[in-house]
C-alpha cells in the first residue's frame, strides 16, 4: 500500500490524509473513534510503538512490544467496520466505540467484535480496554457468497 491508497481503517480518505499523520506523530486523534481507527491502521502497518503509546499508561506492561510483534507475525488485519460510537468527541473525556474487525490467522478468516473504552487525558485520547461481544468466530464463507470486503464479487473470485 502506498500513501495514496485508501486508508486501512475503512474511511473514505487516503492513508496519507487519514491515519498516517497520527501514526507518524504529526497529529493527535481528536475523537475516540479516530483513535480506534488509527489503532486498527497501526495493527495493519505493524506499528507497535503507536499501539503502546495510544494504550492508557495504567494498562501497559513491559512485554507489550514483544507480544505485539508476535501478533503481527500471526495475524493479517483485513477490514474494520465501526458499528457504533458513543460520546468520545473532542469535548468529551470518555468514549465508547463498537467495531468488528476481520482478520486472517493461520489461513482462516475470523472476526473480532468489541466494545472499546477510551479516555481523554491532557488532550490525548487513550484506549483503556474492551469488552469482546462475540468471541473471534471463524468466518465460514461459501465460494459463491459475496466477499467479506464488500467488493461486490463472489468470495471465490476475490479473497477466496
Amino acid at each position: 500500500m502506498n500513501d495514496k491508497d485508501d486508508c486501512y481503517c475503512g474511511s473514505d480518505l487516503s492513508f496519507e490524509y487519514c491515519c498516517d499523520p497520527l501514526l507518524a506523530g504529526k497529529k493527535i486523534a481528536q475523537t475516540a473513534e479516530q483513535l480506534m481507527r488509527a489503532r486498527f491502521s497501526a495493527f495493519c502497518t505493524e506499528n507497535a510503538d503507536y499501539l503502546i503509546a495510544s494504550h492508557h499508561p495504567s494498562k501497559r506492561s513491559t512485554n507489550d512490544k514483544s507480544e505485539l510483534e508476535a501478533t503481527f507475525k500471526q495475524c493479517e488485519w483485513l477490514k474494520l467496520s465501526v458499528v457504533d460510537s458513543t460520546e468520545g468527541l473532542s469535548t468529551d473525556t470518555h468514549g465508547e466505540v463498537e467495531f468488528i474487525a476481520i482478520y486472517r490467522q493461520n489461513g482462516e478468516l475470523s472476526r473480532l467484535h468489541e466494545r472499546s473504552q477510551f479516555i481523554k487525558e491532557d488532550s490525548h485520547w487513550f484506549y483503556l480496554d474492551g469488552l469482546i461481544l462475540n468471541q473471534s468466530d471463524a468466518i465460514k464463507l461459501q465460494r459463491n457468497e459475496p466477499c467479506w470486503c464488500a467488493s461486490g464479487k463472489k468470495f471465490k473470485k476475490c479473497h477466496g
